[in-house]
């Protein structure tokens, strides 16, 4: 149970709206806009004045260039330590896109298939049953799945996988099993969450879940290396991230942003440093998580950014082909799956590999402004980034406010566009 309250819950919440959208008001319609440095200033200057952050930073490149860096308020409040370029943070579920692209590259080399069942390489999951209800004598009912699941499921959310307790008979089989505990390696994860029954048939609905984690284990079980290895050799050292990690050396713990939670009184509280070191700094963790668990810097992860805006490869480096990285920000969603959690809430948008996709332009001036085809993804503390093909932008936002507060990304994307920006339309 050692991580249930700081990862699993946190995990649960990354992208919970802090609050309900407002009522729908009219979008007036702008194809373009114009950067504008004293608007995003203003804005990170006022969500550390109204209390929203403790500190927070935004970079923006765009057509190829730095466009955009600026800071406001303290990654330490208390030590008055102020929030700056080289700061590091934890990133949590912008971790997913990282193990994404990992796997992604196995699949162009023909480790695999999209539409090949889990099971077939990982054989733990051929048995795991769905729930279907609770039986009169307060029993659950379980049957086999309609189809198996199979690897565009894990891909995608829609493997029937949940992530964290809850009040359900699969939530509560979950926080039993502790599958996501720290001391748990990859395969001991995949071997009870295989125990777990599915929440829904695999491919009928959306839920955010632990299916990258399990994309980590089948990174670990294709290559033959750790996750953690594969990732460094394949993607952070080619891409000159050398600052990002899982795991982090003692020296960069002064540089890391204080988290801050939300207490009673709907002001930011400091979090214990102990909490802060048990994923990254504590020598005995045995998990390394594929849906968290990243430390990364503001300038480390746009190079991340910049290699899926400039389609797969960066200064020269190929990560990905550029088909790939079409593909990953293509949505995957089937009309039929309707029944989609809290993705609704971000806009207009389906799920690709990894990435929400934006379908739509904003219907109402309500909500996130964004180009159609954008795709994008964010953290437990409000950490967020994405990418904007149309613009050929890129933004990487950190902040470590707990728990997620979609208000921080309304408003940095608003100072980012404007207003009124709409973009191209959808097809």
């Amino acid at each position: 149970m050692l991580v249930r309250g700081l990862l699993v819950v946190a995990a649960l919440l990354v992208s919970v709206p802090a609050a309900a959208i407002a009522a729908p008001k009219a979008a007036t319609s702008t194809s373009q806009f114009q950067l504008n440095k004293a608007r995003i200033d203003k804005a990170l200057a006022q969500m550390v004045a109204d209390g929203r952050a403790a500190g927070t930073s935004a970079l923006v490149w765009k057509n190829g260039k730095e466009v955009y860096f600026g800071t406001a308020g303290f990654a330490d409040r208390e030590a008055k330590k102020p929030f700056r370029r080289d700061t590091l943070v934890q990133i949590y579920s912008m971790t997913k896109p990282v193990t994404g692209v990992a796997l992604m590259q196995l699949w162009e080399q023909g480790k695999f298939g999209l539409d090949d069942k889990l099971s077939d390489y990982l054989p733990e999951f051929a048995q795991t049953p769905v729930f279907v209800n609770m039986d009169s004598e307060g029993k659950p009912i379980l049957r086999p799945p309609h189809r198996p699941i199979l690897i565009r499921d894990i891909l995608r959310h829609t493997a029937g996988f949940g992530y964290g307790p809850g009040a359900s008979y699969p939530e509560q089989a979950f926080a039993k099993a502790d599958p996501l505990n720290l001391t748990n390696d990859l395969p001991e994860f995949g071997r009870r969450l295989a125990t777990v029954p599915l929440l829904f048939e695999p491919g009928t609905r959306w839920n955010y879940s632990a299916g990258v984690d399990v994309q980590g284990l089948l990174v670990e079980k294709l290559s033959g290396q750790t996750l953690e290895a594969y990732v460094k050799q394949h993607i952070f050292d080619p891409l000159g991230m050398k600052e990002t990690g899982w795991t982090q050396p003692e020296e960069r713990f002064a540089r890391l942003a204080i988290g801050y939670k939300k207490g009673p009184d709907g002001k930011l509280e400091r979090k214990s440093d102990a909490d802060l070191r048990r994923m990254n700094f504590d020598p005995s963790r045995k998990l390394t998580m594929g849906g968290a668990g990243l430390v990364s810097s503001v300038d480390d992860y746009m190079r991340f950014a910049r290699m899926l805006v400039n389609e797969g490869s960066l200064d020269g480096v190929r990560i990905l082909k550029p088909s790939t990285v079409k593909l990953m920000a293509t949505d995957h969603l089937d009309a039929r799956v309707t029944e989609r959690s809290w993705l609704p809430g971000k806009g207009q948008l389906g799920f690709g590999v990894d990435f929400a996709v934006r379908n739509a332009q904003p219907k109402t001036a309500d909500e996130n402004r964004g180009a159609v085809g954008e795709f994008f993804w964010d953290g437990a503390w409000t950490t967020l980034f994405w990418v904007d093909p149309a613009n050929k932008l890129t933004a990487v936002y950190f902040v470590q406010s707990d728990p997620f507060d979609g208000t921080l990304h309304k408003d940095i994307r608003k100072a980012v566009y404007g207003e009124t920006y709409l973009g191209p339309k959808g097809d």
